[in-house]
């Protein structure tokens, strides 16, 4: 019988909710449990989805009014594998994990589930101001009465107080011979790796992901091939099992006119970080200056336009500021995202994936 509180929720940056998490999983006995990020949990419910989809013939009968819920049988399959769940960064911004999320975590509570989350938002703050968010309402009650909220917020931000690594990882593009430094950077790896440079493709659900330089565990790449290019979590989480190390370059200062390519730079950092990939940048400014806020371009607002025509929303209305047209999301993970590019700087950091000794 299992005699937990079924969900204990943690919140704010920097204060060690990820260590305390990753010391309660390891010393937690018990044995069907998992731990794992939350977008990669979600990525997996997705796939799990679309496998069950796939195994329901299809229907010719128009006039068939119950249609076939997918979501209630994978709640019960991850239920099976695990009845202790250990989310990170538990967080939702997309539209269609908001949909899914209360019949999946209402089920999985029904099986005896036991959650353990952290994030960085209350659960009143989830999926804030996102789209059709009054749907998502509902879910947010139910977590509450299931959660013990705990609030982890010391006013430090530890990942800013580790003093950074004797060699340095985070170039600035204005200085000179930065590409040269990189490059030395990047051969000196490779020297350490049973491989030669060249290009690599992995496949990602059924398609072609074109890497073209990379070495062994060593992969050199650009923003634009990682984020303004239409990648995803799934994209990163690849890359994450496939190296150990990202040479990441010419990633600009970005404003409101680049939410889609900051959203992914955001996602890309949050995986890699997940999944302790050590990562090399050069950057137009420094990490606390990478993204600003900004008036959006007259192309942003007339394709906001079109959106909300699309949607049925009036340009005056409520709906009309959910944070896929204004980029509040955007702005408020990213300072997630600076502390992350700081830790990721430090010895301390790169020493948890040192190929030469976890190969």
């Amino acid at each position: 019988m299992r005699q937990w509180k079924p969900t204990w929720y943690c919140v704010f940056k920097g204060c060690g909710k990820t260590m305390l998490m990753d010391m309660f999983h390891q010393h937690c006995k018990v044995k069907k449990k998992r731990r794992v990020h939350f977008h990669k949990f979600m990525l997996d419910v997705h796939k799990r989805i679309h496998a069950i989809k796939q195994t329901i013939p299809r229907q010719y009968n128009v006039k068939t009014t119950q249609s076939f819920d997918p979501i209630t049988p994978v709640a019960k399959e991850i239920s099976e594998e695990a009845w202790l769940l250990c989310f990170d960064e538990f967080q939702v911004t997309d539209i269609a994990d908001s949909i899914i999320m209360k019949t999946l975590f209402t089920s999985l509570f029904n099986h005896g589930v036991v959650v353990v989350a952290t994030s960085n938002r209350p659960p009143d703050d989830l999926y804030k101001n996102g789209l059709q968010r009054g749907n998502f309402v509902p879910f947010i009650d139910r977590l509450k009465k299931r959660c013990d909220v705990l609030c982890l917020n010391s006013g430090v931000d530890y990942r800013m107080e580790t003093l950074p690594s004797s060699g340095k990882v985070y170039f600035l593009t204005g200085d000179a011979n930065i590409q040269t430094e990189v490059d030395d950077i990047f051969h000196e790896i490779a020297a350490t790796e049973n491989d030669v440079e060249r290009p690599k493709v992995l496949e990602v659900f059924g398609r072609e992901l074109l890497l073209p330089r990379t070495c062994g565990g060593l992969l050199d790449t650009t923003f634009n091939d990682m984020c303004v290019k239409a990648l995803g979590a799934v994209d990163y989480l690849e890359i994450s099992k496939e190296f150990h190390t990202v040479i990441l370059r010419h990633i600009p200062q970005m404003t409101l006119r680049q939410k889609s390519a900051a959203r992914r730079f955001i996602t890309m950092v949050d995986t890699l970080y997940d999944n302790q990939v050590r990562l090399i940048c050069t950057a137009e400014k420094e990490p606390k200056y990478l993204f600003q806020s900004s008036a959006i371009s007259q192309l942003d607002y007339e394709s906001n336009r079109m959106l909300m025509d699309d949607l049925g929303i009036q340009e005056q209305s409520d709906l009309s500021q959910a944070s896929i047209f204004t980029g509040e999301e955007e702005l408020f993970a990213f300072d997630r995202t600076i502390s992350r590019l700081t830790e990721m700087q430090t010895e301390e950091y790169w020493a948890h994936r040192d190929p030469t000794k976890n190969s």
